[in-house]
């Protein structure tokens, strides 16, 4: 299924260092919103998003937050952290990176999408072509509702992609 497959994992957001970014010729963060950088209707960020998003700034990259989510939702989040956005995204559909890369000026291969679900945030920056998808644990379990669905579904291809261990 190398749709789902990640090109790269990482156990958190905040695990991902500089040299990551650089060493790919990485400009253009693509940022998940939920249960990436922080929890699902959650306004505040994960402890160490912000410094690392600062960080990350530093090192001349260009952050945004691409979200399936409603702008209502998105909006204070990304006022908050101090990054633009694109909201109703429509993951696993490219549209919406293609929009942030058409903003940004960027190409697909100086560009990254990090998010915690395979279905909408590997599969969509999969279906770009030069887009490096990186995969990061959720930060928290969902229990209910269609994410718990899906999480079941996800399951036996993350068995697969990590093996026993995961």
């Amino acid at each position: 299924m190398p749709f789902l497959t990640p090109d790269v994992y990482f156990p958190h957001i905040t695990d991902i260092p500089g040299s990551f970014f650089k060493e790919r010729g990485i400009r253009l963060m693509i940022l998940d919103v939920d249960n990436t950088l922080t929890s699902h209707n959650n306004p505040t960020p994960f402890p160490g998003i912000p410094e690392w998003i600062e960080e990350r700034k530093g090192e001349g990259l260009t952050p945004v937050i691409l979200s399936n989510n409603t702008p209502e939702r998105v909006a204070p989040f990304a006022e908050l952290i101090g990054l633009p956005f694109v909201a109703n995204a429509a993951k696993p559909l490219t549209f919406g990176i293609t929009r942030a890369l058409k903003r940004y000026g960027m190409r697909a291969e100086e560009t990254c999408l990090i998010g915690d679900q395979l279905f909408t945030d590997i599969l969509g920056g999969n279906l770009k072509p030069g887009v490096t998808s990186v995969l990061v644990t959720p930060w928290e379990k969902e229990t209910h509702g269609f994410l718990a669905v899906k999480r079941k579904w996800e399951a036996p291809i993350l068995r697969r992609y990590f093996g026993t261990g995961k």
